[in-house]
């Protein structure tokens, strides 16, 4: 990559010529869930892109080479944003990593490691309204359709709330944050019943039947009971995932047109726990779970230096994790 015509800046330093790597790797992963079915089928929910971390390693020559690796040393202690910019790329970016080995004064050898904040350059999906409202009905009929299938009453009273809801808004872009809300809570009552549903019918299929005769005090009617029962579990289990992904969506499609996504904050944190983070930002540490839905995490417990997303309006769920 090295070039007199180009530079790469990080914050208030700037890399040029023979300082700018040769090579940076970019790129990442998408956050995938798999589900293994009986049977062979899998269920794949795909949570999210994460940006791999940028690394590279150079030199720092001549008369300010100690006082620039100190400059990105104190990003480094600070944990603030920084702008990382080279060629057509732009990043907003916290130094994750940075160790130097002073050779010289006037020679200093680094190694540096950025966590990725926002890739300012990736094309952000745009919320229009046709577009989310389409997308929110449908994925509404699809989940209605998915819990007549299953069958469970419990269930079916509670897609009925949600998808009556759903229908009393025309537009959710134009709703207020208010009215999405109350759009939300049924969603996510579906949400956790058709969770609790997945534990269940696992739970069953873990159950181990006795086929090739009949144990002490176990009579035949029960154990046919038994496999009546893991029969119905392995029937339902793929809907039961089909469904919570396609409620997934939905709830994250009123996130969207809210404008929840856009607001969210991020933070640098290191050592601490989510619990305390809440309390200082919402004044509430049960809301720790916003926090760590948010971030796809389940341990509150924060290890190493993170930055987390912080939602503006987290839900009033009594610190008790969702969906």
């Amino acid at each position: 990559m090295a070039n007199t015509a180009f530079t790469l800046t990080l914050g208030s330093e700037t890399f040029q010529d023979f300082e700018i790597p040769e090579s940076i790797p970019l790129g990442g992963s998408q956050k995938l869930v798999v589900h293994q079915l009986p049977g062979g089928v899998r269920v794949v929910q795909a949570m999210g892109a994460e940006d791999d971390p940028i690394q590279w390693s150079g030199l720092f020559l001549g008369a300010s080479a100690l006082q620039r690796a100190r400059a990105i040393d104190l990003m480094r202690v600070e944990g603030s944003q920084q702008q990382l910019s080279f060629f057509e790329y732009k990043y907003r970016v916290v130094v994750k990593s940075f160790k130097y080995v002073v050779e010289q004064r006037h020679r200093v050898r680094y190694t540096l490691e950025l966590d990725v904040v926002e890739d300012s350059t990736r094309a952000r999906p745009s919320a229009k309204a046709a577009d989310l409202n389409a997308a929110i009905s449908a994925d509404a009929a699809k989940a209605g359709a998915i819990a007549a299938k299953v069958g469970d009453p419990k269930l079916t009273g509670l897609m009925k709330t949600m998808n009556d809801s759903i229908k009393s808004v025309s537009d959710f872009v134009q709703a207020g944050s208010k009215t999405i809300n109350g759009v939300l809570e049924p969603v996510r009552g579906v949400a956790t019943q058709v969770k609790g549903m997945i534990a269940e019918a696992g739970a069953v299929l873990q159950t181990v039947t006795t086929l090739g005769g009949i144990l002490p005090n176990n009579p035949v009617a029960q154990q046919a009971a038994k496999l009546t029962r893991q029969l119905d579990a392995a029937v339902k289990l793929p809907d039961l995932h089909q469904l919570q992904a396609v409620v997934g969506r939905i709830e994250a499609n009123l996130t969207r047109a809210s404008g929840a996504v856009t607001s969210l904050q991020k933070v640098v944190v290191g050592g601490d726990s989510l619990y305390r983070l809440a309390a200082k930002v919402y004044g509430d540490a049960t809301k720790w779970i916003a926090i760590a839905q948010a971030n796809k995490v389940t341990d509150p417990q924060v290890t190493g230096v993170r930055t987390l997303a912080i939602p503006p309006t987290p839900p009033d769920n009594g610190g008790v994790p969702g969906p």
